[in-house]
Parts: C-alpha cells; structure tokens; sequence
C-alpha cells in the first residue's frame, strides 16, 4: 500500500529526515513513535506532499508519488487525519464534510454521510453548529470523519489523540480499532505509546529523524531499554 525508501528531507538547511524507510502492507495498522520533534510530522508532510523529500522515494498503491502536489496523492486514496485537526471552524459539521466528499468508483464498502454519522453519532446531534464551536474531542471526531469522507485507501493519522481527555482518548482509539477491523490500511503518528501498541501491527520509533527500532508490538512493549532511550517510558500500562 505504502513504501517509504530512504527518505531524506529538509526545511531549509535543517536536515529532518536522515533516511527513514518503512512499509505499510494492505489492510495493515503501522505506528510511529517517538519524543517531539524527532521527525514524525516531518515524515507525514513527505509522505502527502506538503514537504517533498530531497532524495529517496514514496511509492503509494504502487505508483511513484514522490514531489506529488497533494491534492494528486489524496486524489489517489490517501486521507490524512492532521495534527492540531484543522477543521474549517467557520463551516458547520456536516459542510465539512460534504466538502471532503470523494466518490469511490467501487461502492461496496464506501464512505458515505449515513456511514460516517453511524460511526460519529454525536457529529449529527452538532451537525449545524460551526466547527470552530466545538470541544476539542468533538474536532478530532469530526477531523477522523472528514478524512473518511474522501474514501481513502491509507489513512494517516497525525497525532489523533493529543490534548484528549482519557475518555476521549478511549473513544478514539474504539473508531481507529472500528477502521482496522474494516480493513482499512493505517499508518498511526501517536506519542500515547499503549494505545499505539495495541492497534498497531507494527511499530517504528523515531529519533532524531532516524527509524532507531523496529519490532512487533509485543516485542516493543518487553524492550524496557528502547522504550527508556528513545521514548521516556519505563512501562506500559494496560
């Protein structure tokens, strides 16, 4: 679905990027982990062409997308869940998400507004109140559903969870679990490094730009070493 090979990039002269390499498989939920500023974001804006590597490629379902305008890779079926939401916060609920609707030349398993509501059923009861109105959790909602709207292939998920409330964060992580189970393919960018486990198939930690360790999720959760090093936890909590 998704192949990251030798990735680097820059803002500037500032070298973010120092070879990053990693697969996403279809049907797969792939997590990236690691401390602030190590790259994840960074590796997110490669991916979807907000920051177009200067060497290495991207290659999405197949096709070559490095330097793509993202507008073309999201075009191509990868929908992107960004860090901080960025809903329109002066259109309402249910205009954010019409205008990320995407039809879906196959329509067995589309995304449509009954779908994406059954899945958020609190979006409908604010679906006239302006996006800007809502909690921080009910963005996130509606940031996940808009995504889901441009019947994506790849979901990529930019810190889905940061700044929620532990309910919230439960929620979530039940529609990133829903999404799995549906057969969507995932790459997950999250600090909360149970949650990630637990969804994940497979995780990477990130460091100074740099893929530092890869394993299964039952082999990272037993390696208290990587864990202390490179994300400041000395256990996971169940």
């Amino acid at each position: 679905m998704l192949e990251v090979d030798d990735v680097h990039t820059y803002y500037g002269d500032s070298y973010v990027l120092q070879g990053v390499s990693l697969r996403v498989e279809r049907g797969q939920a792939v997590g990236v982990l690691g401390r602030n500023g190590m790259g994840k974001t960074t590796l997110i804006r490669s991916i979807v062409g907000f920051t177009p590597p200067r060497k290495g490629r991207i290659r999405f379902k197949g096709q070559d997308v490095t330097g793509w305008a993202s507008n073309r890779v999201v075009a191509l079926g990868l929908g992107l869940v960004p860090q901080g939401r960025r809903v329109f916060p002066s259109l309402t609920v249910m205009e954010n998400l019409a205008v990320a609707e995407r039809e879906r030349a196959n329509t067995a398993g589309a995304w449509t507004m009954d779908r994406v509501i059954e899945l958020f059923p609190r979006l409908r009861e604010r679906g006239q109140n302006r996006a800007g109105k809502l909690s921080g959790g009910e963005q996130q909602m509606l940031a996940i559903a808009r995504a889901l709207m441009t019947n994506p292939d790849l979901l990529v998920m930019d810190e889905p969870t940061e700044g929620l409330a532990p309910l919230l964060v439960r929620e979530v992580g039940r529609v990133i679990e829903s999404l799995k189970a549906s057969g969507l393919s995932i790459l997950l960018v999250e600090q909360n490094l149970a949650l990630a486990l637990r969804l994940s198939d497979h995780v990477h930690v990130v460091s100074r730009g740099r893929i530092v360790h890869s394993a299964t999720p039952q082999a990272l959760a037993a390696n208290e070493d990587i864990k202390s090093r490179y994300l400041g936890i000395g256990g996971v909590a169940s």
